[in-house]
């Protein structure tokens, strides 16, 4: 039996609905980066905790963020920000994403927001909606919309 979900012409998403999606999973981050630091402060009897000078402090800040996202990305092909806008992150045959890709979509968007966010801006103009870090992983992020019952 076909899916409701092969039977809706799917599309890659709009920016507007990637940004949407990326301001909740930026609130999540958030969350985590506090809990993580809470150790740091910990140990340091309570005094704030300086990002200049502490390589072990940074590296944690970034393993959380690379978690989040790869281990998203590899369990469900959706953050919780992109679940809450019914965005999946597919590859671009439609299937679910290897880890591979997810680490080279991860280090591809650092370096899609390095330019002043022209990475993403360039779905805008590309004929197929994808960003940088869409075409040099082979994946692209399609939205679902809400099936009528």
């Amino acid at each position: 039996m076909s899916s409701d979900r092969d039977r809706i012409q799917m599309q890659n998403t709009h920016l507007i609905r990637r940004i949407a999606a990326m301001l909740y999973d930026g609130l999540l981050i958030l969350a985590l980066l506090f809990l993580a630091t809470l150790p740091f402060i910990a140990l340091r009897g309570g005094e704030p905790v300086e990002g200049n000078g502490n390589l072990l402090y940074q590296v944690v800040l970034v393993l959380v963020i690379y978690a989040f996202f790869v281990g998203f990305w590899m369990r469900s092909g959706r953050t919780l920000g992109m679940q809450s806008w019914r965005l999946q992150l597919e590859t671009t045959a439609g299937g679910a994403i290897n880890f591979t890709s997810a680490n080279i979509r991860f280090f591809a968007a650092m370096v899609s927001w390095l330019p002043a966010g022209l990475g993403f801006l360039w779905s805008l103009w590309d004929k197929d909606r994808l960003t940088w870090h869409d075409r040099l992983s082979r994946t692209h992020i399609v939205y679902y919309p809400k099936e009528d019952t």
